[in-house]
Parts: structure tokens; C-alpha cells; sequence
């Protein structure tokens, strides 16, 4: 009785583990994916913004990218797969190129 109620324990605790690190594996893709498309949306490669937030950001991201003065915002929200109705999100801003229009 004593051994099984050890390993339910175990084991939950292994699952409440590995949703942790999904999550914040997730929230680190998003972070990186909103960094890398606003250093490119401030060379006004918009393109290539797009696909760096499909490349590196986590499965499932959606993206909005807004200018206003000299600075272009880009916020990368995506579910974490592990932890149903959890969702991650992560914002930059970089300061537009010289040259790009404002």
C-alpha cells in the first residue's frame, strides 16, 4: 500500500515536471521568436520576420507586429501543447533602422 502510494506520487510529480519544462521551453521559443522578428521588422525585412517567427518560435505561434514612431513591437503568442488552455507569450521592441519608414 505504502510502495504504491510512493509511486503515484512519483509519478505526478514527474508529469507536474515535465509540463514545468514544456512551458517554459515554450516561453524561451517565444521569447526568442519575438527578439529575432523585431531586429528583422526594424531592417524592414518583414518577410523574413514572418519566417523566423515559424522557425524558431514554438509550434502553433501567432504574431502581431505593430510600428509606432521609431519603434516596431512584435508579440509572439503560442498554447503550451503539455498544459491545455495555458498560453505563452512574449513581446520586443527594437528601434527602427535609419531610413525605414516610420
Amino acid at each position: 500500500m505504502e510502495a504504491a502510494l510512493a509511486v503515484a506520487s512519483l509519478v505526478t510529480v514527474l508529469i507536474v515536471s515535465i509540463g514545468a519544462i514544456v512551458g517554459v521551453t515554450a516561453q524561451v521559443r517565444c521569447v526568442d521568436a519575438a527578439r529575432e522578428a523585431a531586429r528583422l521588422a526594424a531592417r524592414g525585412d518583414d518577410d523574413r520576420a514572418s519566417r523566423a517567427i515559424a522557425e524558431v518560435g514554438p509550434p502553433g505561434a501567432s504574431s502581431a507586429v505593430s510600428r509606432s514612431g521609431d519603434t516596431v513591437t512584435v508579440r509572439v503568442e503560442a498554447p503550451v501543447p503539455a498544459l491545455p488552455g495555458l498560453t505563452v507569450s512574449a513581446t520586443a521592441v527594437a528601434m527602427l533602422e535609419p531610413g525605414e519608414p516610420r
